[in-house]
């Protein structure tokens, strides 16, 4: 049919171009720049494995404006951790997450709700070494506006109009589904005064393989996805210190890899441990799509971060390089007294 093979290529070509492939049998997900932040999508075991007692996380992304409609994402998410006794060091973790999505010139959208819970199970108070185990369950809808589609039909004559009859029968532009994913992460520290903090996890997503198709096509599902993640943050002395992040995610057959680091300066609180501001600056790369610079800012628990995507692609004759930019904002903070024995630092600043 017409139709479908429109769609399907329309689509596909959406896909290309935004990190979301659509074929006869498959799809992937979104993916961040500063993928580090976002860690429901990542592996739902980092829930509550941060700084303070919460943390907020807001992310917009804009991509592909210099060769087409650019591809919009916002997320945003909260995480909080909660000791489980006074007689352990155990904490559970809840999270929330949900982000928007719109793609291409029919505006394929996404729209998803991701709820998480993770145990952070103490190995050693000594070296704050947790083996966290995390949940998620998403729903998510799919859309996309059949009135900004065009057709063969409607270029007679030599020219465009969009009162000629299309002569398709359209699908139902709207279809929703249900998630399932699980990670293990373990972390821990080492060093002079545990001044090297990392983190190993790994996770899997889409456990359900939902159909994924505007046609209802049971034999067109989303694949499942498998996701390795690590960090490490050393502190170098009381101004200097580096993180290095690295995501290794494969769904189908598509597979992403990204890794980088910042370097960063920090100025601290006059008699205290606290840091006042911080500056951040450094690169990451994902493997045969782009380099990625980021800076960042901490002024005491609000963090501003900028990213840009140089593309590196097949796509880089037509975009210059030129791939998309991601801004984020994240505020953490204690529930409880800051100084009490509960609400120590459980992961690297």
């Amino acid at each position: 049919m017409k139709m479908k093979r429109f769609l399907l290529n329309t689509i596909t070509a959406i896909g290309c171009l935004g990190g979301i492939v659509l074929n006869d049998a498959q799809a992937q997900d979104i993916h961040f720049s500063q993928f580090y932040e976002t860690s429901i999508l990542r592996n739902p075991s980092l829930v509550g494995i941060i700084p303070k007692d919460y943390k907020f996380t807001v992310l917009y992304r804009n991509q592909w404006s210099s060769i087409s409609k650019p591809f919009e994402t916002a997320l945003i998410s909260g995480e909080v951790r909660i000791p489980v006794s006074s007689e352990v060091n155990d904490f559970l973790s809840i999270g929330l997450l949900g982000y928007y999505d719109k793609a291409g010139s029919i505006d394929m959208k996404t729209t998803t709700v991701y709820p998480a819970i993770s145990y952070n199970k103490t190995l050693s108070e000594e070296h704050n070494t947790y083996l966290s185990a995390g949940f998620t369950g998403g729903y998510i809808q799919r859309s996309f506006d059949p009135t900004k589609a065009t057709f063969n039909n409607q270029f007679l004559g030599g020219s465009y109009d969009p009162a000629n009859p299309t002569g398709e029968n359209m699908p139902n532009p709207k279809f929703n589904y249900f998630d399932l994913g699980a990670g293990l992460t373990y972390t821990s520290s080492a060093g002079q005064d545990n001044s090297t903090n990392y983190s190993l996890g790994v996770a899997g997503y889409h456990f359900t393989t939902p159909r994924n198709s505007f046609y209802k096509n049971a034999g067109i599902k989303l694949d499942m996805k498998w996701n390795v993640n690590a960090d490490l943050t050393k502190i170098l002395n009381e101004i200097w210190s580096f993180q290095l992040h690295a995501n290794y995610m494969r769904q189908g057959d598509y597979n992403e890899t990204i890794a980088g680091g910042l370097i960063g300066w920090n100025k601290k609180e006059e008699g205290t441990n606290n840091i006042q501001l911080a500056l951040y600056a450094g690169i990451y790369y994902r493997v045969q799509d782009a380099f990625v610079p980021v800076v960042k800012l901490r002024y005491r628990d609000y963090n501003f971060g900028f990213s840009y995507d140089m593309n590196t692609s097949s796509l880089k004759a037509a975009s210059n390089l030129r791939g998309g930019y991601e801004l984020m904002i994240t505020k953490i903070g204690f529930i409880s007294d800051p100084n009490a024995e509960k609400s120590r630092t459980i992961c690297p600043e």
